[in-house]
């Protein structure tokens, strides 16, 4: 009896889930970081690399469903899977709390 390499939609189902749970943290991180940045009067950089997290964070939720049926049609279709423009919102969001983080830390004494 030989196993299935995979099953049927639960590798994507999983990925699906952790792209939701990265773009959670973006969002709300980023939203609640941006605004202890403005209560507590840091520089315009911080706030804005916050809320570019912010951003990239509610960019990638809204596109996890039409990516996860991508994913889908390409492990079905036999193609390979292109996460090219999620992952640049996903790296710029990181980026962006970086920024800010690092401002923060420079400016807060």
């Amino acid at each position: 009896m030989s196993q299935e390499i995979w099953d049927e939609g639960l590798q994507s189902e999983r990925t699906r889930l952790a792209w939701v749970r990265t773009a959670m943290a973006l969002a709300t991180g980023g939203l609640g970081a941006a605004g202890l940045a403005v209560r507590h009067g840091l520089p315009a950089v911080a706030v804005a690399g916050f809320a570019l997290a912010a951003l990239c964070g509610a960019v990638l939720l809204i596109r996890t469903g039409v990516r996860f049926r991508r994913v889908q049609e390409a492990l079905h279709g036999g193609r390979p899977i292109d996460a090219g423009l999620d992952a640049l919102f996903a790296w710029l969001g990181t980026l962006s709390v970086v920024l800010g983080a690092a401002t923060f830390v420079l400016t807060v004494r």
